[in-house]
């Protein structure tokens, strides 16, 4: 028997690092909780025990020379790992799932940033994913010079602790490669309106919060 018989639901969160998604999510998982829903948080690329091996490669800062294709072809093995694990069984039995990047992110980055195109995202989504989509998406809109400042500053506040991971990878891209990420993810808003919501990420968390917080209960009236 799922969660009060219902099925689950499927949230995820979009935008450059350093734009607060991963807060929000985490905020709007804590609220979601309060109110008696079960939730499960998750993460792109990683996820899973196999997610995180892959991860790890697709990350730290050493493998920069992983060929675009190559990069694509690992964010969806750990995509579709975590879809099988994770996100339909956790749907199936009532649970909200909120995931911290997915298919918007490798259109954004690979797509866009990488130049590899959109079509082959899509497709690689609708044979590997199942064209499984979420319901809805938060796209955390921000400025691209702030947030690859902010996410520089942590990356190196971590860089010196062995026990976390190098995950510099994408931080070392220029501004052009951001610039074209983000333009990326406004596209995606502007073909996909009824799925994804764009937040103004510029303001305090609070106010933040309680927009996404005001959407989600419009959206699935809780």
């Amino acid at each position: 028997m799922t969660q009060q018989g219902k099925r689950g639901r499927f949230i995820t969160f979009e935008g450059l690092d350093g734009c607060g998604k991963s807060t929000q999510l985490n905020r709007l998982a804590d609220t979601l909780r309060a109110e008696g829903l079960t939730v499960v948080t998750t993460r792109e690329p990683g996820g899973t025990e196999v997610g995180e091996k892959v991860r790890a490669v697709l990350l730290d800062s050493r493998t920069r020379g992983l060929a675009p294709m190559a990069e694509l072809a690992l964010m969806f093995a750990s995509r579709a790992q975590q879809i099988a694990e994770v996100i339909e069984p956790g749907v199936a039995a009532g649970t909200w799932v909120l995931c911290d990047r997915y298919t918007d992110s490798s259109e954004a980055y690979q797509g866009c940033g990488r130049e590899l195109g959109s079509d082959a995202v899509l497709t690689l989504h609708r044979v590997l994913c199942g064209g499984l989509q979420p319901e809805m998406t938060v796209l955390m809109d921000s400025d691209v010079s702030s947030s690859v400042a902010r996410a520089r500053r942590r990356n190196f506040q971590t860089k010196s602790d062995p026990a976390i991971a190098d995950e510099n990878r994408f931080e070392q891209e220029n501004r052009a490669f951001f610039t074209r990420v983000h333009e990326g993810y406004l596209k995606i808003a502007a073909r996909e309106p009824q799925r994804v919501y764009v937040v103004d990420a510029r303001r305090q968390i609070d106010v933040v919060h309680a927009d996404i917080m005001q959407e989600v209960r419009r959206r699935f009236q809780i």
